[in-house]
Formats: structure tokens, sequence, C-alpha cells
């Protein structure tokens, strides 16, 4: 089960270059469900995700970097690139992305809570922007679909 919140970053806001970061390229075979290939730095990653806004199923499964080479060719819509800053907080680590073209310059964050009772209850740092958790826009795989 995964339990999210994202929230838009303003460029300035905070110095998330100097955290350590992994470049990710993604694509989608399908949005209903979700179905994602994902290369996160050197590793390769099929994702199937159910339904939901801030809580709902994910499930990962390895995959190799010929497999991946071969699924990312079908892929539906835009190939999401992006580099993600991992930001502890606490207890939590803030996952900052930072989006290549055509998404540039979006920056987005994603937090990940045990329960819905702890991500309801999440006081996000200052230099947070909007909450965008229950808008589908901010969910990769629409921006996968969006027409420039």
């Amino acid at each position: 089960m995964e339990i999210e919140r994202k929230f838009l970053i303003k460029e300035g806001a905070f110095p998330f270059r100097d955290y350590p970061h992994k470049e990710y390229e993604q694509g989608y075979l399908s949005v209903k469900p979700v179905v994602r290939v994902r290369r996160e730095g050197d590793e390769y990653v099929l994702t199937y995700k159910g339904g939901g806004m801030m809580v709902r199923e994910e499930y990962n499964l390895p995959l190799t970097k010929e497999s991946f080479e071969h699924l990312i060719k079908k892929a539906d819509g835009n190939i999401i690139r992006k580099t993600r800053y991992f930001i502890p907080l606490g207890d939590l680590t803030i996952e900052l992305d930072e989006f290549k073209e055509p998404f540039a310059p979006l920056l987005m964050a994603e937090v990940e809570f045990k329960s819905e009772e702890e991500a309801n209850s999440f006081v996000p740092p200052e230099w947070f922007g909007e909450d965008v958790t229950h808008n589908k826009e901010y969910h990769n795989s629409t921006m996968s679909r969006r027409v420039f």
C-alpha cells in the first residue's frame, strides 16, 4: 500500500540540489490501471498501481535493463524524465522531483507515510507550496498523457 502526499515547490524555495539524487526515466503502458516501467539510476522496475489519490495499492517487480528498454518503447504518451532528490525530514524522506522537458521547470515533492493518520496530520515545511495530493493533473500517469 502506498500512502503519500504531493506538493508543488517553487524554484529557489529550498536548496534541494545539495542533497543525494538519482536519475529517473519512466513510461506508462496503461493508465487504468496504472502500469509503469521505470529506470531508477541503475535499477529497472515494472509497477502496478491501483486506483486512489492519497492511498492506493502498489506492486513493484524488478526488470532487467533489456526488458526495460524493450517495454519503454511501447509506452504511450510522454516519457517522463526527472532527477529525484532525497531530503531527510525527521523520520520521513522528502522525494523532490525536478522534471526535465517537456515538464520543466516543474518541481514536485512527495512524502510517503506509514498510515493515513500520519499523512493527514503531516505539517509540511514552510518551503512547500500547494498541496496537489488530490489533483489528478499531477499524477505522473496523467502527465504522461499531456499534449504539448
